[in-house]
């Protein structure tokens, strides 16, 4: 195949899947349960982050680890709970896996989140099999911005890093691809424009990206 060599690693969340709405819900409830209100504009801010990085933004950094843990599964419980029957897909993303694998693309998903939503997702859509490999948040030993979990996906499929795309849609995520040594292109499901900046390509949904021009980004 004529790209058999280069790779996209996907996020997830507000990328492949319409989610923020049943994340935002299950934080606001966790921390309201413990005294603390958490906004929107928190939850955009940690957007894309894992868990433990959040609960510390939010309750600080010497929350035990027990109860971090604890939380951490009361929260993503409630998501799976109140997200099960309304996970759509965002607009041009499906098509978008589908025209990649046509045209030789390996494709990997490396998401901050636990791999029981992951799955969760993947099920409801039907999606598992366009992705060689997945890599969740429990793999790595740092979230995003670190890049390891992209580094780890590339590894996993054989890739270098300056032949793969991340596609993402959080601050977090564009810093982690692009200290990964990774194209990145952005989507404004979740944060606007100016914050994206440091994205190689910000469009406003994947049906803005085309093949030839995500290969564009990787000189082929």
């Amino acid at each position: 195949m004529r790209h058999q060599h280069k790779a996209v690693i996907w996020d997830m969340d507000g990328v492949i899947a319409d989610t923020a709405p049943y994340h935002l819900q299950a934080w606001q409830e966790v921390f309201r349960r413990r005294g603390v209100r958490y906004t929107e504009d928190d939850f955009k801010r940690n957007f894309g982050k894992r868990n433990d990085s959040i609960i510390r933004s939010v309750l600080g950094s010497r929350v035990p680890l027990a109860e971090m843990e604890a939380i951490a599964a009361e929260k993503e419980e409630l998501f799976r709970r109140w997200a099960a029957s309304r996970i759509r897909p965002l607009p041009g993303a499906i098509e978008l896996m589908q025209a990649l694998r046509e045209h030789g693309f390996a494709q990997a998903m490396g998401s901050s989140a636990p791999l029981e939503n992951i799955e969760l997702v993947t099920r409801r859509l039907g999606i598992a099999g366009f992705f060689r490999v997945i890599v969740s948040g429990r793999e790595v030993t740092e979230g995003k911005p670190s890049p390891q979990v992209f580094l780890r996906a590339a590894e996993r499929l054989g890739a270098r890093p300056e032949d793969c795309v991340v596609i993402e849609d959080a601050v977090a995520g564009v810093s982690a691809a692009k200290r990964a040594g990774m194209s990145c292109i952005a989507v404004t499901s979740t944060n606007s424009r100016d914050k994206l900046s440091g994205a190689d390509l910000i469009v406003d949904t994947l049906e803005e990206v085309t093949v030839a021009g995500l290969a564009s980004l990787l000189g082929c």
